[in-house]
């Protein structure tokens, strides 16, 4: 197994993973959901009083007056699905496109970009409402809601990182990952009711910024840096007796004497060295490792220690 296929089997394992994480929050909110969905269904025969006092509050509201009483639909409605083949469809091209976006550019990425997306979606979401005539007869009970947006950006920003991915690679050395792009896009748009274009315009827009992302932190803006600091912020907090690692460089190497050459020092693997490569790995990609960082890892692996 090479260096690189062996860094992405690591980053898969990895705590606090974001795939996992997303995948994760997508089916609980749906379980939660359909739960107090059938309690309704066996207590009550109006089903409309399910989605008025349930369903509605996750949802994102049009009506700016509906959305002030619930203004936490403008990240709920981002992991809300209603039919599991809604839920299964975008699980599996969320785990597609964010299992590559990790390997291309690291773990800390994806969660922002897909909170960017539904973020960006969500405002024009509301804003067509407001600017078009012919929406705005159906604002009262216009809501938006499910991860198309947010993976609209996903699926961007991962083409737009390595368009030439190849995925499959037994079909004639593999399919380049924009072929597959253009496919999702295209049944995206088709399943999009085709009297609601506010919907189309907010994949527009979760896809504009799946784009405008990567461009910005080729630039040297990382877009993330804010979130991710707060979400460490947010782990250190609920984890009072995390042990800081205060621990200088040279603290965790141990020389030992090998070969011809007695006074050669040759740097001892430790496990805490070999931790630290894998959390760049997990937090940046493989290809921000240095030569030396490489060189530690493929010796690791040597030695059985990966």
């Amino acid at each position: 197994m090479d260096d690189k296929r062996r860094s992405t089997r690591v980053l898969l394992g990895q705590d606090n993973n974001s795939l996992i994480n997303l995948v994760a929050v997508n089916v609980i909110l749906f379980l939660i959901l359909k739960f107090l969905f059938l309690v309704y269904q066996i207590s009550d025969s109006d089903m409309s009083a399910y989605y008025r006092n349930v369903f509605n509050w996750f949802t994102l509201p049009a009506d700016l007056s509906k959305l002030s009483t619930r203004p936490w639909t403008v990240l709920t409605h981002m992991f809300v699905h209603e039919d599991f083949f809604h839920l299964f469809a975008n699980t599996l091209w969320l785990w597609m496109y964010g299992y590559i976006l990790q390997e291309m550019a690291g773990n800390r990425k994806l969660i922002p970009i897909y909170l960017y997306g539904g973020l960006t979606s969500a405002f024009l979401y509301i804003l067509s409402y407001h600017i078009f005539p012919q929406l705005q007869g159906s604002l009262s009970t216009a809501a938006f809601f499910g991860a198309n947006a947010s993976l609209m950006a996903v699926a961007i920003a991962t083409t737009t990182v390595s368009p030439d991915y190849r995925i499959f690679p037994m079909i004639n050395g593999g399919i380049p990952l924009w072929v597959l792009t253009v496919i999702y896009v295209i049944l995206n748009f088709i399943f999009i009711p085709s009297r609601d274009a506010a919907m189309y315009i907010a994949n527009v827009g979760g896809a504009s910024l799946g784009f405008l992302f990567i461009y910005q932190m080729r630039k040297g803006n990382d877009w993330s840096v804010w979130m991710n600091a707060f979400f460490d912020w947010a782990k250190d907090l609920f984890n009072p007796d995390k042990k800081s690692n205060n621990r200088k460089t040279k603290d965790e190497f141990f020389y030992k004497v090998k070969g011809s050459q007695p006074f050669k020092k040759t740097p001892h693997i430790t496990q805490q060295r070999i931790d630290r490569i894998l959390d760049k790995i997990n937090q940046e990609g493989y290809h921000f490792l240095t030569d030396e960082e490489k060189d530690v890892l493929k010796r690791a692996a040597n030695d059985g220690d990966l």
